[in-house]
């Protein structure tokens, strides 16, 4: 019978383990394309105690990366970027997404950098205040990436048009959406990312006190 006795617990008080307690046996590169996969040979300690047997991940290995929905509290409005995305190439609708602005943290960029580069690169916008919301593992089973999530207050007038660098083959359409028809897309599966999920369920909960500030 599972011992519930200790089930109200404060997690943050529970023993926990560390990367002290992995023994990585070996890792080599399967592959090094645009990502990097690679394997990994591991052992680890067990919560009932002693050591797992020797296991073998394959990891896929990215760079960290950054989402920011651009928020208009004025116009109470959102812009969101459409584009081609290869990992829904089999879609049942279509492969181009609509999404939050997103890039990647290059050496030596800090998190805030890159929300305020890709916000110009992507959407012609320049940021006025950044918010940061949420770090987080979109799938630490398999998966390196870290992703560090901003709302940013902007001035939406005048944002449009295609935007993206060309040396990335970036082909990015901006679109401006009240917030009301932008949750009603959420609430439709348009929006069927964890950035944009997890990004404006943070702004349904926080837009009255964003507007009252104003």
């Amino acid at each position: 019978m599972t011992d519930n006795s200790d089930r109200g617990q404060d997690a943050a008080q529970l023993p926990g383990f560390s990367a002290a307690d992995v023994d990585l046996v070996e890792r080599r590169c399967l592959h090094q394309g645009f990502f990097r996969l690679d394997e990994v040979h591991l052992r680890h300690r067990l919560f009932e105690g002693g050591w797992s047997a020797e296991m073998v991940r394959e990891v896929h290995v990215r760079h960290d990366a950054v989402g920011v929905l651009l928020y208009d509290v004025e116009r109470d409005c959102v812009a969101l970027v459409e584009q081609i995305r290869a990992g829904a190439l089999d879609d049942p609708q279509s492969p181009w997404k609509l999404e939050i602005v997103a890039g990647l943290v290059e050496a030596g960029e800090s998190a805030a950098e890159v929300a305020r580069r890709e916000a110009m690169e992507e959407a012609g916008c320049e940021v006025t205040e950044l918010i940061e919301l949420h770090t987080y593992y979109p799938s630490p089973g398999a998966c390196t990436e870290r992703v560090t999530l901003f709302c940013a207050l902007v001035d939406c007038d005048g944002l449009g048009g295609v935007h993206g660098l060309d040396e990335e083959h970036e082909d990015i359409r901006v679109h401006v959406l009240p917030f009301k028809r932008a949750w009603e897309l959420l609430l439709a599966g348009r929006l069927d990312n964890a950035m944009c999920l997890i990004a404006f369920y943070w702004l349904a909960a926080e837009r009255a006190s964003l507007r009252a500030r104003g």
